[in-house]
């Protein structure tokens, strides 16, 4: 199988795997809105600020070395679990001695028990982690998407049972827990995985070499996307962190199900071809043309739907988080163009050039947010923009010189997008004009309306302009509706 086809294949299957995902997720939380109150979810998503950075020590990024290193054997998979063992041992111990703390520091005990329990999830994350990088290092994503799927049936009744039957925030705890469990079963079903012990010091040196630039940068990297949750919650308590957040998952929703597809694939292929300059390029500019085309189209939904589609989806309660929405949905290109030239940084090792950018940009957020929280959460969301653009920047530069690309490659990438999210954009607007107010008043049927003219104008657009830089993709797609209508 050629890199191409197997870069195609896999990204196929951590696509479905991410956008089914996010289907379900996303239908998940639409029940859970009206089943949870926004102080809940603020709650939840406090919690999940250290516990998620934790997630990152305990890791160590030696999974990642993994996956990045030439060879890899059964006493290397041994070694990394007895060390995330051992690292989870520890950061349990840590969380359920501060519990009291922090529910104090929150006025509301129930923190701390929320906490403890939440921790007892680094005892599993090594059983999780491990056949999971197995499978990567393979680029088995089928079997990866397998997994990723059935676990979130199990999240999903797990949260949703424990949610109607009033469990409150312990409902998303629990699910959590236990889809832990079920998906380590899993994996290690898959990858013929069974736990060992090793204690080889000097190749866990060489693993976390690499391995702890990758989780600095990596908890640099969630520092910064937690800034606003962390200011907010402290300065508007957990129903504005509740509100805020639904704001940012939704915008982050096509960033991470169709970006973080390719990332994924992306960073595996580049590792491949370290030595392969003209090669590498190629993967890398190609991956932001697809990614932006097939993006950005749900970002310019979002900036002219965003009330409608919030109190559509999740209630008049959640209206506030409308504002939000549309401001990070600016940042779209920057997260493309930030997270792609991640993978580049990530395969060429230039994770410590990568990890200065990260905390430079840790101070331009915080800053900003600051800044703008005087006008609370829209001022917040419009922080994080101008951090992202900060960022964006300074990491193509570095994927720039690391290529030896020009900024005209990166403005080549986005042309495609660009023309046809025009195209998008004015027939939104045109369409507006010749909507009744009184179909207007009606957020779903508005909604419903705009939608699917815009995605089948944008589809039609996609299918039969000529654009050069999709003409072999556009094929594709065309060859499929064929196939599809004569087995129809």
């Amino acid at each position: 199988m050629s890199l191409g086809h197997s870069i195609r294949h896999g990204a196929k299957w951590v696509f479905i795997g991410n956008t089914g995902s996010q289907v379900i997720s996303f239908a998940l939380g639409l029940i859970l809105a009206r089943l949870l109150v926004p102080a809940e979810f603020g709650m939840v998503a406090t919690i999940q600020i250290f516990t998620s950075l934790a997630g990152f020590v305990a890791g160590g990024g030696m999974g990642q070395a993994i996956v990045r290193a030439k060879e890899a054997s059964k006493r290397d998979y041994d070694l990394l679990f007895t060390l995330q063992f051992l690292i989870g041992l520890v950061i349990v111990s840590f969380f359920f001695v501060i519990a009291p703390w922090f529910g104090r520091w929150y006025a509301n005990p129930m923190y701390a028990d929320l906490l403890r329990v939440a921790a007892l999830s680094f005892l599993v994350r090594p059983f999780f982690n491990v056949p999971s990088n197995m499978l990567h290092r393979e680029m088995r994503f089928k079997a990866k998407t397998a997994v990723q799927l059935a676990n979130l049936v199990v999240y999903n009744s797990i949260a949703l049972s424990l949610a109607y039957l009033g469990h409150g925030p312990w409902s998303l705890i629990l699910a959590g827990l236990f889809s832990s469990v079920a998906g380590a079963l899993q994996f290690a079903w898959y990858a013929r995985w069974r736990p060992g012990i090793c204690f080889d010091f000097a190749r866990a040196g060489e693993l976390m070499r690499y391995g702890l630039l990758a989780s600095t940068n990596n908890i640099a990297c969630y520092v910064r996307s937690q800034l606003p949750t962390f200011i907010l919650s402290r300065s508007m308590g957990p129903a504005g962190v509740g509100l805020y957040n639904k704001a940012e998952s939704l915008a982050a929703r096509p960033h991470g199900f169709i970006t973080g597809s390719v990332y994924e694939v992306l960073f595996r292929a580049l590792a491949k071809e370290q030595g392969n300059l003209d090669k590498s390029r190629y993967l890398f500019f190609r991956s932001l043309t697809l990614v932006a085309v097939y993006a950005l189209p749900f970002y310019v939904g979002f900036l002219w739907l965003a009330k409608p589609l919030v109190v559509t989806l999740f209630g008049h309660r959640w209206a506030d988080s409308a504002t939000p929405l549309v401001i990070l949905s600016f940042a779209a290109p920057m997260m493309m163009i930030e997270n792609l030239s991640g993978a580049v940084l990530a395969a060429r090792s230039w994770l410590g050039k990568e990890l200065i950018a990260q905390l430079i940009v840790i101070a331009v957020a915080t800053a900003a947010i600051l800044v703008g929280l005087t006008y609370g959460m829209n001022g917040v969301a419009a922080g994080m923009v101008v951090a992202r653009l900060y960022m964006s920047i300074h990491m193509f530069v570095l994927a720039k010189l690391s290529l030896k690309a020009r900024w005209i490659d990166l403005a080549t990438a986005f042309m495609p997008a660009a023309l046809l999210n025009s195209i998008l954009l004015g027939t939104l607007w045109l369409v507006d004009r010749f909507i009744p107010p009184s179909l207007q008043s009606v957020d779903a049927l508005y909604v419903l309306l705009m939608a699917t003219i815009g995605g089948l104008i944008y589809t039609l657009c996609f299918l039969y302009l000529p654009i050069p830089a999709l003409v072999a993709e556009t094929t594709r797609w065309k060859i499929k509706l064929k196939l599809a209508k004569a087995t129809a």
